[in-house]
């Protein structure tokens, strides 16, 4: 039986978990780098990981900054939080990291190397700031940490409560 962090009957933390450009190619892609594991296999620890916290995830990858945009502001409607490896993206795109900051989702941005750690144009992240935490070079596992920290922040939160209870109030309609 599965050890859930959250009750039955409580409310579910709901994730969308983004993943940004050549992050398809994983398994194949620098493996030297990224290991070998694929994005498929990713996800599903994803998925385990999440039934283990009471959590829903949904998983969203694109080569294409204006579609990662997209759906970072679709996630307003339906998430509680968001995890993001914007990979490249995380050097320049202003858009996303402006994105995340007018959804106002907590997120947890991740990446499978340690950024810090390689060439100087990857040091800095302009998406960073927009979010509650970052986490790199811990390979997947770096997308399971993510989860479980934001999935504990909202958790936590008195403004992810607040939050969940008026996405949800809108979603129904106000009937609640």
């Amino acid at each position: 039986m599965i050890k859930r962090a959250v009750p039955e009957g409580e409310n579910i933390v709901r994730v969308l978990v983004i993943h940004g450009p050549n992050m398809n190619m994983l398994g194949r892609r620098e493996p030297e780098i990224y290991g070998r594991t694929g994005l498929e296999e990713i996800n599903s620890r994803l998925a385990e990981a999440a039934e283990r916290l009471g959590a829903t995830i949904k998983t969203f990858q694109s080569n294409i900054e204006g579609e990662i945009v997209t759906a970072i502001q679709q996630a307003a409607d339906w998430a509680d939080a968001l995890v993001i490896n914007p990979a490249a993206f995380t050097h320049y795109s202003i858009a996303i990291r402006d994105a995340i900051a007018a959804v106002s989702l907590p997120a947890v941005e991740v990446h499978l190397s340690n950024i810090a750690a390689r060439e100087e144009f990857r040091h800095v992240s302009v998406i960073a700031p927009a979010c509650v935490g970052q986490i790199a070079g811990f390979g997947p596992m770096s997308y399971i940490l993510g989860l479980e920290a934001v999935v504990s922040h909202v958790q936590t939160s008195d403004a992810g409560e607040d939050q969940k209870k008026e996405r949800r109030n809108e979603k129904d309609g106000g009937n609640r």
